[in-house]
């Protein structure tokens, strides 16, 4: 579903070079949950935006669903990102100014999807994550994994076939980020892909593969037992 050959990026700040990913080959297959780990600063957020389409590689291919996206241009990016792809970050990103069911609608407003059809979907996503009680109300009247809850279902509102995960639960204690944990098995479950980096073993060792990143390189690539 998602393959990466030979993908290589490097930042440039005045005088300083710094290679984030070296050589990358990877595949990952419909329905897998792959956790992506290892020390800050190896790889892990750059390796996720280019798997997201938020950047792209200097060197190398990056093939989604059998397409090569190489020279693909920024509006096709665009479509592909809003219709195939979810997104979870750290720090939710929520805007306050709407209500929770108006932070959902959102991830289909851009999309082929009349006001009636956008309310319903996102009030059923509510539903189903446990928080359509908080359906009006702003983000900065929830805990942490009330908002973490929305967040998701932001991302899967659109029905995407593929979530990435940046740090899902790393501003969360430690049973809001478990209940978000079995969130995410629960949809992976169901046949969503997921790529998540996290800094917890615990948490990477609920995936089904768990990619271990240092200096750009991919170190460990292991199934998880069964």
């Amino acid at each position: 579903m998602l393959k990466l050959k030979n993908v290589g990026k490097t930042f440039e700040g005045g005088e300083v070079r710094t290679r984030a990913l070296d050589g990358i080959d990877l595949e990952v297959d419909a329905g897998e949950y792959v956790a992506v780990t290892g020390p800050s600063g190896c790889g892990k957020s750059t390796l996720l935006s280019i798997l997201g389409l938020l950047d792209i590689p200097d060197t190398g291919e990056y093939w989604f669903e059998g397409r090569n996206l190489a020279g693909m241009r920024e509006p096709e990016l665009n479509l592909l990102r809003r219709g195939r792809l979810g997104f979870i970050f750290q720090n939710f990103n929520l805007i306050d100014e709407l209500t929770v069911t108006e932070n959902v609608e959102l991830a289909l407003e851009y999309m082929d999807v009349t006001a009636k059809e956008r309310r319903a979907r996102a009030a059923a996503m509510l539903e189903k994550l446990g928080i359509a009680h908080r359906a009006k109300h702003r983000p900065s009247q929830l805990s942490g994994g009330q908002q973490q809850r929305v967040a998701i279902a932001r991302a899967l509102v659109a029905s995407p076939a593929v979530l990435l995960a940046d740090e899902p639960t790393g501003n969360l204690d430690s049973a809001h980020g478990d209940e978000v944990m079995r969130i995410l098995r629960q949809i992976n479950g169901e046949g969503t892909t997921i790529v998540m980096v996290t800094h917890s073993p615990s948490h990477a060792a609920q995936a089904s593969r768990t990619l271990r990143l240092l200096d750009g390189r991919i170190l460990v690539d292991a199934l998880q037992a069964a």
